[in-house]
């Protein structure tokens, strides 16, 4: 898969893209490619601009400079709906989920299954159950009851069946807003698990996130992005986890405070009058 990929051209492709809002600049000139079977993650502070990057690729947010293009070809999504019509779905942080409705239920949230009786149209309920099981067993996730809320699952749980509903209606390009934020370790572990079965898959997925220990491990390539700009994407192949975390610590800006902080020597003691 990943020779493949390489080979494929991007699925979507960010080239300079900028957003304003009036005189306040929010990104300027960020450019990145997601490519089918990989991993780009989005590294940055708060107030990088990912939520604002990630947003005009889901098509929420309009940018104002720069291209956005589907198959190499300039696009402009005027809604969310129109992105994930053309295969970009995106999972934001509080999940788009009902916690007191079922997890079938959930995993069809506005595409609902429904049969005929005559004139009358009803929830094919067995249909929905059936087809959510199978759905989120092809991804590895074997829950006890599709039945039981959504909101009993843990995080890591919820995070997982956005994602196998991503996949099932036939996501192309994934996209994934720190979606191991408020996770513990085990947890986090889990997500990670559906992360690249997505990418195994053939997807081409996009994590946000500010934890490089969470990106380094499935991520291909990495755009950091701070105050609005890029600090360069970079291939896995060109660059450590060791730098990565340098770079997202402030390198250069992070050693120069160390410098200013260290305390001064202590003095030499006086020489003996002996």
């Amino acid at each position: 898969m990943k020779d493949a990929s390489r080979a494929a051209g991007p699925l979507l492709e960010a080239r300079g893209i900028g957003k304003s809002y009036g005189s306040v600049i929010a990104l300027r000139d960020v450019s990145a490619v997601v490519r089918p079977g990989q991993v780009t993650c989005v590294l940055g502070d708060n107030g990088a601009g990912k939520s604002t990057l990630i947003k005009i690729l889901a098509g929420a947010h309009q940018h104002t400079g720069g291209e956005l293009l589907l198959d190499g070809e300039p696009v402009h999504f005027p809604s969310p709906r129109a992105a994930l019509d053309r295969g970009i779905a995106t999972v934001f942080q509080d999940l788009s989920v009902v916690p007191l409705m079922s997890v079938w239920r959930n995993f069809f949230l506005g595409s609902e299954p429904v049969r005929r009786l005559g004139p009358v149209r009803l929830l094919d309920r067995k249909y929905g159950r059936e087809t959510a099981r199978t759905a989120l067993r092809e991804m590895g996730i074997d829950l006890r009851d599709v039945e039981q809320p959504v909101g009993t699952l843990s995080g890591g749980e919820r995070q997982c069946v956005a994602i196998a509903r991503a996949v099932h209606f036939g996501a192309r390009v994934l996209i994934l807003d720190e979606p191991t934020a408020a996770l513990g370790v085990k947890q986090a572990g889990v997500v990670l698990r559906y992360v690249a079965q997505a990418r195994d898959r053939g997807l081409g997925v996009v994590l946000i996130t500010h934890n490089p220990h969470h990106a380094y491990p499935v991520g291909d390539r990495f755009l950091l992005l701070k105050r609005g700009r890029s600090l360069g994407c970079f291939e896995k192949a060109d660059i450590s986890l060791a730098e990565l975390t340098r770079q997202m610590a402030g390198g250069a800006e992070l050693e120069a405070l160390e410098h200013e902080l260290r305390a001064p020597a202590p003095a030499p003691a006086p020489a003996s009058a002996d």
